[in-house]
């Protein structure tokens, strides 16, 4: 079975996949404001969704600062890296529901 990829889908699926990142997206702006604020307790990788990462920090006061030093320059990437990975699920949910519509058209 091939992965779908982002060019294959059809208008009615690219603007499904285009509501369901605006839902599930996580903001640049949001992320930089946790580092600001939070970066000693790792909020902004809770955020993210890098839980294990964030423990560590948050039980070293963010490597004693070293860590959330070196966030300053990995957090770009980060957020992107955590977006294509919600876009690659959307779009394995989308794959998912076009299969079980083809299914239950060849059931009937």
């Amino acid at each position: 079975m091939s992965i779908m990829q982002k060019q294959d889908l059809t208008s009615e699926e690219l603007q499904l996949l285009s509501s369901e990142m605006n839902k599930k997206q996580k903001s640049t702006g949001t992320t930089w404001l946790l580092w600001v604020f939070t970066a000693g307790f790792g909020g902004h990788r809770f955020y993210l969704g890098k839980t294990g990462t964030a423990v560590g920090m948050l039980l070293t006061f963010g490597g004693l600062g070293i860590w959330s030093f070196i966030d300053l320059f990995l957090l770009n990437g980060m957020i992107k890296n955590t977006n294509d990975k919600i876009e690659n699920e959307v779009i394995s949910e989308i794959r998912l529901l076009k299969n079980a519509k083809q299914n239950s058209r060849l059931a009937e």
